[in-house]
């Protein structure tokens, strides 16, 4: 280390992790207004954040599937808090964005630009609420960021018509209700879709299209979902859908 130089703090790498997530791969530079903010909060040159944005690059293995190395000197901490972040999707993220908010000086709520109308006022289950609310935000946020804001089947690239899609249910799977693994960025429509079985992704990464679709030829149906059968999805820069969730979905979900 350079003389006058300080070690990241855990909370430091956390904070930096959590933007990681939130930032499309090819936007992990210094110019980044997100990461010249996050560099005021902690006290360090955007180039240092943009830097150990890098580091945590090295360490994703979808990047590394792409042959895409980042940087190689990233520290035994830096391991450690991605390695918690990847082992424990349930719990890292919203501890995150609570820090978040305690070195923005502001509250969850607002930091999510969640509505005081929508959750309760007080007590137990106004916290369950705003975690929840929390959790859903980062996990839309990560998600989409991964897949550069392209739906997965269409290419379509409008954020306010994409969602964030589970693989696994929500309802079936709540360990992995937040792992990135687990999720897809699709469009509304073809979400719908999915959910219903109509539509799968194989383990190859390809869409697979119900055959009780294919007893509507009609040109709207061809347009909309036929055409796409046996089509690579556009993947995500991060985190690939784990071929163990995509198995469920194929098993237990599609309508064959």
């Amino acid at each position: 280390m350079k003389e006058g130089q300080r070690h990241w703090s855990r909370d430091e790498l956390v904070l930096a992790m959590n933007l990681y997530c939130k930032l499309p791969f090819g936007r992990l530079h210094q110019r980044n207004p997100e990461i010249i903010r996050l560099a005021k909060l902690i006290d360090r040159t955007p180039g240092s954040v943009a830097y150990k944005l890098v580091n945590f690059a090295s360490l994703d293995p979808s990047l590394k599937k792409r042959g895409i190395k980042g940087a190689s000197n990233a520290s035994k901490l830096d391991k450690e808090v991605w390695a918690e972040f990847y082992n424990n999707w349930g719990d890292m993220p919203f501890e995150s964005e609570k820090l978040r908010a305690k070195y923005e000086q502001v509250s969850l709520e607002e930091l999510n630009q969640i509505a005081e109308d929508v959750v309760p006022a007080f007590g137990r289950t106004r916290e369950v609420t705003v975690k929840a609310r929390v959790n859903q935000s980062f996990f839309r946020s990560t998600i989409l960021a991964a897949y550069n804001n392209r739906c997965c089947v269409t290419g379509l690239q409008k954020a306010e018509l994409l969602v964030a899609g589970h693989i696994k249910p929500w309802s079936v799977d709540e360990a992995n209700r937040l792992n990135p693994r687990n999720g897809i960025c699709i469009n509304a429509l073809h979400d719908k879709a999915f959910e219903a079985g109509f539509i799968t992704i194989t383990e190859e990464l390809k869409l697979r299209v119900s055959s009780l679709l294919f007893k509507d030829d009609s040109n709207i149906n061809s347009t909309l979902f036929l055409k796409y059968d046996g089509k690579p999805i556009h993947l995500p820069t991060r985190f690939l859908p784990d071929p163990l969730f995509l198995r469920y979905h194929n098993k237990s979900r599609f309508k064959k």
